[in-house]
């Protein structure tokens, strides 16, 4: 007989290889969603037998974390800044440092009265959605180029924001089309790892997408797009906020220094991170 407790617990040693630290919390969110059961259903049903398609089900999960395929695909969504985001292959997953860049916008928001935002670069649309929620006066437009990533984008948009949420297929390479309104904030994690670097990820890393990774030879392609294209739309008073490799603030802070007021933030493991606008 196999109970949920010695399944988890088998899961973790079998995952140790490729989780290390993380193996128990991995075991037990895998094991919950082969279930169908949250983390204090699962501690509830500890001494409980497992059924036969549910360990079939954890097992054929757990070997393809083994493989190396991304805990978050696996499970199909991911939580950030506590709302549930849809993601698979094909598209980046959101990451904790990123709720800051999130949490930087949604103040400047409210700080400015902002109500036009545009998230470049959307991916899932777990930051354009986010502010969308977290500021109701908003309308949120979220660009993305890529149609296995726009698939996720608009299944992440709840029927209740459908007013206010405006998905559109464009490359922010390229210039806005002229009938676009105009921002207020702008907000963008766009791809900034050196093309030669991306060898050296980890495989889990590269199990993302390369475009929604690959900033060009030195990491700043998407940024002088943004430049050049963006950031002349932008309205007076208004705000942009850009995610970045650690080492790529003072370059940033160059490019965008004729717009506005420059700042350089940390993220929470203490890296450069983020770089702000204010016009």
């Amino acid at each position: 007989m196999s109970t949920f407790s010695y399944l988890r617990a088998v899961g973790k040693r079998h995952l140790e290889p490729v989780s290390g630290p993380d193996a128990a919390f991995e075991a037990m969110e895998l094991l919950g969603a082969a279930a169908g059961l949250d983390r204090t259903a699962l501690l509830l049903k500890k001494d409980e037998e497992v059924p036969a398609d549910v360990a079939a089900k954890f097992a054929s999960m757990t070997q393809r974390r083994l493989c190396g395929e991304p805990l978050q695909y696996i499970l199909g969504t991911w939580d950030f800044c506590g709302f549930s985001y849809a993601v698979g292959p094909g598209v980046l997953i959101p990451r904790p440092e990123t709720e800051e860049l999130a949490f930087l916008c949604e103040a400047a928001i409210k700080r400015l009265r902002a109500k036009v935002v545009f998230d470049l670069c959307a991916g899932s649309g777990c930051i354009g959605l986010t502010l969308a929620r977290l500021c109701p006066g908003t309308q949120v437009w979220l660009f993305e180029k890529y149609p296995q990533a726009l698939t996720y984008l608009k299944k992440n948009v709840p029927e209740a924001l459908h007013d206010r949420v405006h998905v559109v297929q464009a490359d922010i390479l390229k210039p806005p089309h002229h009938k676009l309104p105009t921002p207020d904030l702008i907000v963008s994690n766009p791809p900034y790892i050196e093309t030669a670097a991306l060898p050296g990820l980890s495989p889990e890393v590269l199990s993302e997408p390369h475009t929604a990774l690959d900033g060009g030879a030195d990491g700043l392609t998407f940024y002088r797009a943004i430049a050049a294209h963006w950031l002349p739309r932008l309205t007076q008073g208004g705000f942009a906020a850009f995610e970045c490799g650690e080492n790529q603030t003072e370059a940033l802070c160059e490019l965008f220094g004729g717009f506005g007021k420059m700042g350089a933030h940390r993220d929470l493991y203490g890296n450069g991170r983020f770089v702000t606008v204010e016009l």
